[in-house]
């Protein structure tokens, strides 16, 4: 008969031994790549997405970023002269708040600042993000783009997304075989925080209104020992 493999203990201390060799092989690894290149910067994502941020990895394929584990990070930089692990980088550890990642690289500061700037992905709003846009719905014939173009240049939403729209909300009915609006529909408005229905809505309708951006925040220079902040515009 098979062991039951129900009730199984596992050993706290192994795992806590795993977790501790993770961090210093992390470590390790920025050290590794701290001496390899000249400049070591923080950037700050907003509107995380991982397919996005997967295309910022591949154009940094000759530079090395690490993203995540900002305790560990810092840890790695050092936060004092007692403990940093180059002259002048533990300046750089009070950066390191919120959902911000390193990049060690070659590339002048300029360069890596100009490539963030330009690095910015539109999406979809997903429920607990505070919509950027208001999106109303006009009476009548409910067209794929919700009006966001004119009707004439737009085709009518096919007749068996009635129901669907009409659980999310919206007061639709079927009318000569097409969706109809009996009064304009808001479906968010700037500033509200959003549910599921609502980016099910815009989503159907082809709003974008969450956009990824990498924002750099400040750089440490190996070669003159200091970290310098980027001016915000």
């Amino acid at each position: 008969m098979p062991k039951s493999k129900r009730n199984k203990v596992i050993a706290l201390t192994k795992v806590e031994k795993k977790t501790r060799e993770d961090k210093e092989v992390i470590v390790d690894e920025i050290h590794n790549y701290l001496d390899e290149h000249k400049y070591c910067f923080v950037f700050s994502v907003e509107g995380m997405r991982n397919t996005f941020f997967k295309d910022l990895r591949a154009d940094w394929k000759g530079s090395r970023i690490f993203f995540g584990r900002t305790k560990i990070m810092a840890k790695a930089l050092g936060k004092s002269e007692e403990d940093e692990y180059k002259a002048g980088l533990g300046a750089l550890s009070e950066y390191m708040s919120g959902d911000v990642g390193l990049l060690l690289t070659d590339e002048e500061p300029q360069v890596v600042k100009d490539y963030f700037e330009s690095f910015v992905r539109e999406d979809y709003a997903r429920a607990g993000q505070v919509s950027t846009v208001t999106f109303t719905i006009p009476a009548g014939v409910v067209h794929t783009t919700g009006g966001k173009i004119p009707a004439e240049d737009d085709v009518p939403v096919v007749h068996s997304m009635e129901p669907t729209l009409r659980s999310l909300g919206m007061p639709t009915q079927l009318k000569a075989g097409k969706v109809e609006l009996f009064a304009p529909y808001e479906v968010c408005k700037t500033g509200q925080t959003l549910d599921s229905r609502q980016t099910r809505l815009l989503k159907h309708f082809g709003v974008t209104s969450s956009f990824f951006k990498v924002h750099t925040v400040a750089y440490y220079d190996s070669e003159k020992e200091e970290v310098k902040p980027f001016i915000s515009a």
